[in-house]
């Protein structure tokens, strides 16, 4: 009887210790599900990103206003490399010579006047190649920029503004936001009460509940950075 006490206590302490296990290695799983999912919805922010700062800079400061555009933009367009060898000297800027300018002189092939103007060691070219290659690199499918990674087919949620802010500057800004609910989604019970936990922490700190870049308050531009790097 004693032998099948011991015998009966032992395997209530495996089973303990089993059923102890599992629930700290699911937790384990669950974290490392949550870290999977975040890193991959951070790295297609910062695509997003990358693409909306080549966008302002080629329409002069300006935002695009939509995922497709922006896709559109990513497609097709082209970024300028620029290629510079040799440094205008003091002198030769005193003299009004610009890079633009002593680039039209050397590109002429005129080789009085690019002696004249001491421009033998001197290149200054732009070249346009593929943005989507350049940014990127060889394969990239623009069309995932719009999907929030692991949410089933939901869209990022991109805003834009523009306006004077306190200097009376006009200050352009944008957001682009993937909420707790799209990328958390279908992690059972475990994953809804994360969703809940962060809703509430961001509603007593007024902040927002999921990952995001960029701000659209014009007084508090933040370079565009993701809400994880703040």
């Amino acid at each position: 009887m004693k032998k099948t006490f011991i015998a009966l206590l032992v395997v209530c302490v495996i089973g303990l210790l089993y059923i102890n296990y599992r629930s700290i290695q699911g937790d384990i799983d669950f974290q490392a599900e949550v870290k999977v999912r975040e890193d991959a919805v951070k790295a297609r922010l910062i695509e997003i990103r990358k693409a909306q700062e080549q966008y302002k800079f080629q329409h002069g400061g300006v935002y695009c206003n939509t995922l497709s555009e922006l896709i559109e933009f990513v497609k097709d367009g082209r970024i300028p490399i620029v290629y510079r060898e040799g440094e205008l000297s003091d002198e030769q800027r005193e003299a009004g010579l610009t890079d633009v300018i002593a680039a039209q002189i050397v590109n002429g092939g005129d080789a009085a006047a690019i002696a004249a103007n001491g421009l033998q060691d001197f290149r200054f070219d732009t070249t346009w190649v593929s943005l989507i290659d350049s940014l990127y690199g060889p394969g990239f499918d623009a069309e995932q920029l719009k999907y929030i990674p692991y949410a089933e087919g939901d869209s990022f949620e991109l805003s834009t503004f523009y306006g004077p802010n306190r200097s009376e500057t006009i200050i352009y800004v944008m957001e682009c936001c993937a909420p707790d609910t799209a990328f958390l989604k279908n992690l059972g019970s475990a994953g809804q009460r994360l969703i809940d936990n962060r809703d509430k922490t961001a509603r007593d700190f007024q902040k927002y509940p999921g990952l995001k870049i960029g701000v659209l308050d014009i007084d508090r531009w933040n370079n565009n950075a993701g809400n994880w790097e703040e």
